[in-house]
């Protein structure tokens, strides 16, 4: 069995945005809509290592792949990636919000700086990057917005109330959408994982192990979530036959919240 658990070329034809795609989880998504043979524009700060991944993705898989490297809580940079993404692949039919990161600190350790970066790269980006797609989608009758949120939003996780502040705003922007634009054959859904076994993740752990430790305590299943679970789950939403699907906050978590 392959390791992305989807029919290879499932998703051949389409053309899917994924920001923060140089590492991490937004890499791993990249992976497996790859192999699902979709024609990809990947988005991230970093363009060497954007342009490592697509060479490894179109040797591996052989399909249209474009990058593009920018800050993506500015306005104009967006539009500029919207353009070239139409330019060079076409109409877009699925979005992954995925670029992110927050500043982890206790709420009084936090400075105005601090806010905003969290807020920025986590709420605006998802913002911008919507509103630059979802039109062109909602005039072909067919989309899929996909964000990342976040489990500390409903668990509420030690050191977690700015960033909380962030993707708790991409969970209601979520649901607004989705009722907006649901008789347009849009589908607008979060995943939202806890800890996943990523490289902050394990930076984490060596620098700050106890606070490590209570991200880990808190999920029933004692371990961190992998990058591929989280990726499988997004890329079910991208499935047409997840077309009934919308709204909707899915919890990838080991079961630290439930319900």
């Amino acid at each position: 069995m392959n390791k992305y658990a989807w029919e290879q070329n499932c998703l051949a034809g389409q053309v899917a945005v994924v920001t923060g795609a140089a590492q991490g989880i937004g890499r791993a998504i990249a992976e497996q809509f790859a192999y699902t043979g979709v024609s990809l524009m990947l988005v991230d700060l970093s363009g060497p290592k954007l342009e490592e991944l697509r060479g490894d993705l179109t040797s591996r898989f052989e399909i249209r792949c474009s990058v593009f490297a920018g800050d993506l809580s500015d306005e104009s940079t967006v539009r500029e990636m919207g353009q070239r993404t139409r330019e060079e692949l076409g109409p877009v039919d699925i979005l992954v919000n995925c670029a992110g990161g927050g500043v982890i600190l206790p709420f009084l350790e936090h400075t105005a700086e601090t806010l905003k970066q969290t807020i920025d790269r986590n709420l605006w980006t998802v913002i911008w990057c919507t509103k630059e797609f979802i039109q062109d989608m909602r005039d072909r009758n067919y989309g899929r917005v996909i964000n990342l949120g976040a489990d500390s939003v409903r668990n509420g996780l030690a050191d977690h109330a700015g960033y909380n502040a962030a993707k708790g705003g991409v969970h209601g922007l979520t649901t607004g959408l989705a009722r907006e634009f649901a008789k347009s054959g849009v589908t607008v859904n979060t995943v939202a994982p806890c800890a996943v076994a990523t490289p902050q993740l394990v930076h984490f752990s060596e620098t700050q192990p106890e606070l490590a430790k209570k991200f880990i305590d808190a999920i029933p299943m004692g371990r961190a979530g992998e990058l591929t679970e989280i990726a499988s789950a997004v890329t079910y939403l991208a499935m047409p036959d997840a077309s009934f699907i919308t709204g909707q906050v899915l919890s990838v978590n080991g079961g630290s919240t439930m319900l």
